[in-house]
């Protein structure tokens, strides 16, 4: 396994732990790839897609191109992409982003 890959797996492996700890996604999990029709790197949380991103440099712009790939391609309703902050392995701690629309509709959703 490549240390890109490593790093990679090792950071969704971090993500599935937190997010099951948090006691609101006890069905987390890494998602098999799924080549060019990839759904994201974690299931189990309902209509949502997560890509979780460990890089040096940060490409939201191109990351969120892939997240709305991975949104149609899982039938989803929304996701965010994860992005590992340099200098701290504390997941509560790294960078979730998304599209404005998104987070408008979750607001809406959630009563604001």
């Amino acid at each position: 396994m490549s240390k890109q890959k490593q790093k990679g797996t090792a950071a969704e492996t971090a993500v599935v732990k937190y997010l099951k700890e948090s006691g609101q996604f006890p069905y987390a999990e890494r998602r098999a790839l799924h080549g060019i029709s990839d759904k994201g790197d974690i299931t189990g949380l309902g209509p949502v897609v997560i890509e979780v991103k460990d890089h040096k440099t940060l490409k939201f712009s191109e990351w969120l191109g892939e997240l709305a790939d991975e949104i149609a391609n899982a039938e989803a309703d929304t996701g965010a992409v994860i992005a590992k902050k340099r200098g701290t392995t504390n997941v509560a701690d790294w960078y979730a982003v998304m599209p404005v629309h998104v987070w408008v509709s979750l607001l809406k959703e959630a009563g604001y």
